[in-house]
């Protein structure tokens, strides 16, 4: 299985945006999210993944075949340090779940961009959450600090860990 983690160019935001719509379809029945009147959930930061610099747009194929998207920037809730990264939005398309993808992908992300991290999940996505504690204990050798934030910003875990020296050795 050959697994690739590629930045989305400009005409591939059409794309993005289509698998956007498939991972809040996912999410709206731990979030309640619904759709607009057209139909849809829409993403209101995705534009800024082309006109912002700290954004990154990231497309996750297998096998050649579209299986899900990353988005990375530097809008983070605990760290104040400007060169600190978060994953904003994570998918893997169902089909190519329990596999070892997401794990492949989170890795690749990582290590891409050595530095402060911080993984945020909602309160209700346990999902999201085993995961992210699995991939991120097993990325860190369990060397990561877990924040719960209840506030007017974010309601639910934050991981939070540092690869610089990781990528070093």
């Amino acid at each position: 299985m050959k697994i690739e983690v590629v930045k989305a160019t400009q005409q591939q935001k059409s794309v993005l945006c289509n698998l956007m719509e498939l991972y809040q379809y996912d999410l709206s029945e731990i979030e309640a999210k619904d759709v607009d009147t057209c139909g849809l959930f829409g993403y209101r930061y995705l534009d800024y993944y082309w006109t912002e610099p700290e954004r990154h747009p990231f497309l996750v194929k297998v096998d050649d075949q579209l299986a899900g998207f990353v988005l990375i920037n530097q809008y983070t809730y605990l760290y104040r340090d400007n060169d600190a990264r978060s994953i904003a939005e994570f998918f893997i398309l169902r089909r190519y779940r329990s596999q070892g993808i997401g794990e492949q992908v989170a890795t690749h992300i990582f290590d891409q961009f050595p530095g402060s991290w911080e993984v945020r999940q909602t309160a209700f996505n346990l999902g999201g959450q085993a995961f992210w504690s699995k991939v991120i204990s097993q990325y860190t050798n369990g060397a990561f600090d877990e924040v719960f934030l209840n506030d007017h910003r974010w309601h639910g875990p934050i991981k939070i860990f540092d690869n610089s020296e990781k990528l070093l050795i």
